[in-house]
């Protein structure tokens, strides 16, 4: 596939016999994700923080595809804890052709994980870090598994690469900026998991994605007359939730190189049928980073890949 040819819904391939775990299924992305796969035939692992919205989440997909094999699994992202817990209950389903890290939250006012880490770094980054390097087993035992982790185009703001103790708050909290810089750690860490599952010779190959401007949930929960405004607008010009998961459908299912960002063709990426696009390169590159970044992130939660 040409980095510049179009994908639609048409080039889904089927995906029978294949298990896919979706994080943040119960809204906007993780819904319309889940549901596709499941459509393709993937048998789908339904993963959220919200008991309650995770039941219903399921019993939509089941309403819509009564075929569907679907499991759920609770997972809150900022709590170490339960990621362990719910990849040991997922880890029991067997092995894992996909695993796609879809939750995230976005600009949000200053606020710490249960484990001490600031939200958007603990809930975006190191919280799918973890889940992750423990499913890890379960992806490379399904013969040709990937990983895809869903990034943003607001990487592109971030400053710095995100390399202070994630428990310490030094500088002055940017809710823009951090999120970027979280944003911008999953695409550093797509890139450097490519890297390492490369040199180990694993049948699993590591993808990342973007949605462009796509009217989701998480639009708006910034706060403030600034957040109102932009959830308003994105109403009105945000591409569907639909169409956004069409880079993250493409980024797991395509024939595409290890580490390829995918994201609307659109101008500016901000809608559109998706394609490989290129990512802000000044860190992605930078192979330093790349590798203390990853080692902070081991640090933090407390698990060596294997």
């Amino acid at each position: 596939m040409r980095s510049s040819t179009p994908w639609t819904l048409a080039d889904l391939p089927d995906l029978s016999g294949k298990r896919a775990l979706v994080t943040g299924v119960t809204a906007g992305l993780g819904t319309s994700t889940a549901l596709e796969l499941a459509r393709a035939g993937a048998e789908v692992v339904l993963v959220a923080r919200s008991p309650e919205k995770l039941a219903r989440t399921a019993r939509d997909l089941q309403d819509e595809l009564p075929d569907a094999v679907l499991h759920s699994v609770r997972v809150d992202l900022a709590d170490l804890t339960s990621v362990r817990r719910g990849a040991a209950e997922a880890a029991e389903l067997g092995p894992l052709d996909l695993l796609i890290n879809n939750a995230g939250v976005m600009a949000l006012p200053y606020a710490r994980t249960v484990d001490g880490f600031e939200m958007q770094l603990g809930t975006n980054h190191l919280g799918p870090f973890l889940l992750t390097g423990l499913l890890l087993p379960q992806v490379v035992a399904s013969g040709n598994g990937r990983i895809v982790s869903v990034g943003s185009h607001a990487h592109r703001i971030a400053r710095r690469v995100p390399l202070d103790d994630p428990r310490t708050q030094t500088r002055r909290y940017s809710k823009w900026g951090s999120y970027g810089e979280s944003k911008l750690a999953d695409l550093m860490f797509i890139h450097e998991l490519e890297r390492r599952l490369r040199a180990a010779d694993l049948p699993v190959t590591a993808q990342a994605a973007h949605p462009g401007y796509t009217a989701t949930e998480l639009v708006g929960k910034s706060g403030g007359l600034g957040g109102r405004f932009m959830a308003a607008a994105t109403r009105v010009i945000g591409q569907r939730a639909e169409l956004g998961a069409l880079p993250t459908l493409m980024a797991a299912t395509a024939d595409l190189p290890g580490a390829s960002y995918v994201g609307p063709g659109g101008p500016g990426q901000m809608g559109g049928l998706p394609v490989v696009v290129k990512p802000r390169r000044r860190f992605v590159n930078d192979a330093a980073a790349l590798t203390a970044l990853w080692e902070l992130s081991e640090r933090a939660t407390g698990i060596s890949y294997p």
